[in-house]
């Protein structure tokens, strides 16, 4: 009489599906909500048809960013099968095989792209550019100091600028520059994090970060976060001298707090 192995491990195809939703990154789609930052600025979010391109432009940047996740893996297989913790993602183990991942990846491309028509031609303008940046980097800019950190950020301001194409609405100089640097503080404060993690393990999570130092990297994230302070306090005053409100101008206390907040849990490795 033959009896279960309690512990067998599961077969290709049980793995297959599990394994694809794994590598499109699912719990990454949160940074997507960046497209309705100029939408809620513009107090238009809730106006006909910008909720809905909004929305549009939000599952679009979805679709491309898990097709770049894809074609990223793939391109990185070799390099993450050595790697301690990469080496379980699934393409790298082997639980997505390398076509399929291509195959798909390709789809949702084509479909944020098509998807991105649907409400503005400006919006399917930004998710191309969006995907060819990305797909850019895959192939070749990742490897490239100060490139991989401004196309990295570029893929949020990115979104940003999406939610004003779907919007159809002008976006000001000032939030442009908010979103541009707040952007890099983020991406420099996270590298700055992982090389001193780094330090501490002996261990690169990535290639690129021996191309850097701390304290560059450090130097980066400080000016950044001096330029996001001080475009959106320019932004927020032009608004108060728009609308007439000192609300704008009282944000930008909690503001400057999210920022040094974060600034906290960079510097602590978090």
């Amino acid at each position: 009489m033959s009896v279960d192995a309690p512990n067998a491990q599961p077969t290709s195809s049980q793995r297959l599906l599990p394994g694809l939703i794994g590598s499109i990154r699912p719990r990454q789609w949160l940074k997507n909500v960046l497209v309705g930052a100029a939408p809620v600025a513009g107090g238009v979010l809730l106006d006909s048809g910008v909720l809905l391109n909004t929305a549009v432009a939000f599952l679009a940047f979805c679709l491309a960013a898990s097709g770049i996740y894809l074609v990223n893996d793939v391109r990185d297989v070799e390099a993450d099968r050595t790697h301690p913790t990469k080496r379980h993602r699934p393409i790298a183990a082997g639980a997505v095989p390398l076509p399929l991942a291509l195959s798909v990846a390709a789809l949702l491309l084509l479909a944020a792209l098509g998807l991105s028509l649907l409400a503005t031609v400006e919006l399917l303008v930004v998710v191309a550019v969006y995907e060819a940046v990305q797909l850019a980097y895959c192939f070749g800019l990742k490897h490239q100091p100060v490139l991989d950190l401004c196309i990295v950020a570029s893929g949020f301001l990115l979104r940003a600028v999406a939610g004003g194409a779907a919007a159809q609405i002008p976006l000001s100089q000032w939030f442009l520059m908010c979103a541009g640097f707040g952007s890099l503080f983020m991406v420099a404060g996270k590298r700055y994090a992982e090389i001193r993690l780094s330090e501490k393990t002996g261990v690169l999570t990535r290639r690129i970060l021996s191309s850097y130092t701390p304290s560059y990297l450090r130097f980066v994230w400080t000016l950044a976060a001096a330029g996001v302070v001080t475009s959106y306090s320019l932004w927020s005053f032009e608004i108060r001298e728009l609308n007439d409100s000192p609300w704008s101008v009282i944000s930008i206390v909690p503001f400057v707090i999210a920022v040094l907040r974060y600034a906290v849990d960079v510097d602590g490795g978090d």
